[in-house]
């Protein structure tokens, strides 16, 4: 597994690395699950350490977890725990399906862009219908299931979710509903 272990505008010392090695160890031995990489971010919030802490398993699952506390141990706990109980949570529900995943999740690229939104000119009426693009990037839409896609729009703690799915090829989208479940849009 590869890590990446960094902090934004702080040192971290060579103890806080190993510390963070050991324990994402532990936890992926508890889950037996197979990560290809673990990316941990410690920052700094006003008086208070946060660490961000993003683990990618091999079969395309990703389990993001975030945690404030005073001290930077104690922040890296905290999200070390918020990500256990993920995984504990995502190992049951493969369980539940009986289903056992023996490939990775594939993935598709398309483009992706980030467009500028008009200043408040007080008109109703855009001075032209092209947007204006800011950003352009990669995006990688996932083949899944309809369970799988929730469960990972879960992880990740998104509000939306594109994917394919994969028992007809066809592009989907699950996402979080305003009354707090869960909508599908699967076009035929």
């Amino acid at each position: 597994m590869r890590y990446q272990i960094t902090g934004k505008q702080i040192d971290i010392g060579e103890a806080l690395q190993t510390h963070v090695k050991a324990e994402f160890g532990e936890l992926v031995e508890k889950y037996q699950q197979r990560p290809t990489e673990a990316v941990v971010i410690f920052s700094r919030d006003a008086h208070q350490m946060v660490c961000e802490a993003t683990l990618h398993l091999s079969t395309g699952l990703t389990a993001q977890a975030k945690a404030h506390a005073n001290e930077i141990y104690a922040a890296f706990e905290s999200c070390r725990e918020k990500l256990d109980k993920q995984l504990r949570r995502y190992k049951r529900r493969l369980k539940d399906h009986h289903r056992d995943r023996a490939t990775p999740v594939e993935f598709a690229g398309a483009p992706s862009y980030i467009l500028a939104t008009e200043a408040d000119s007080g008109d109703d009426e855009p001075d032209s219908l092209q947007p204006m693009i800011i950003a352009e990037m990669e995006t990688r839409i996932p083949a899944l299931s309809a369970g799988e896609a929730v469960m990972q729009m879960e992880l990740a703690h998104a509000p939306v979710l594109v994917f394919r799915n994969e028992r007809h090829g066809g592009l989907n989208v699950v996402y979080r509903r305003e009354d707090g479940n869960i909508g599908w849009i699967d076009p035929q």
